[in-house]
């Protein structure tokens, strides 16, 4: 699956053996977020919720990933909800966008599939936006938790204070 990590080895074992006037480094080089994507999808793969399912329409695209989401309790349970992830250059430095690309009435979700999450913003006013510490698990997570029960329970509750 992870044919972007066999192509990371094949080139570092190309690195000694070529000679600097056979091959030009800009074919060769690998950028920062490719290697770290190539770490967080195998950890990402390995700890994914159950809910979700991540799909690669292109293997050696790690930046570009699609991921359904399945809730099995509250209101969204039995749904099936498609997010788009595009991981840019600058990553990490900068989070994933990710847009929703199932039609859905949901609080933190706009008509157009934009996410209120405050770890895929940039810079959050309650400090838990986007770190360089957080990884593609964090964003899948975040994700899958807009359609738990317990979120729910936070959404009621804020319903209950603030709608009168």
């Amino acid at each position: 699956m992870l044919t972007l990590a066999s192509k990371l080895k094949r080139d570092d074992g190309l690195k000694g053996s070529r000679t600097s006037a056979t091959a030009s480094d800009s074919t060769r080089r690998v950028s920062v977020r490719d290697k770290l994507l190539v770490k967080e999808v195998a950890e990402l793969e390995a700890n994914l919720p159950c809910t979700c399912k991540v799909h690669f329409p292109d293997p050696n695209k790690l930046h570009c990933f699609q991921l359904t989401v399945t809730p099995d309790e509250g209101y969204y349970q039995g749904g099936k909800f498609q997010f788009e992830t595009e991981v840019p250059d600058a990553y990490n430095m900068v989070p994933p966008k990710v847009k929703c690309l199932t039609r859905i009435w949901h609080p933190n979700i706009t008509e157009t599939g934009e996410i209120c999450l405050s770890l895929l913003r940039e810079h959050s006013i309650d400090g838990t936006g986007w770190a360089p510490t957080r990884t593609l698990k964090d964003v899948v997570w975040g994700l899958n938790s807009l359609f738990t029960e317990d979120f729910r329970n936070k959404v009621d509750d804020y319903i209950k204070r603030y709608a009168r």
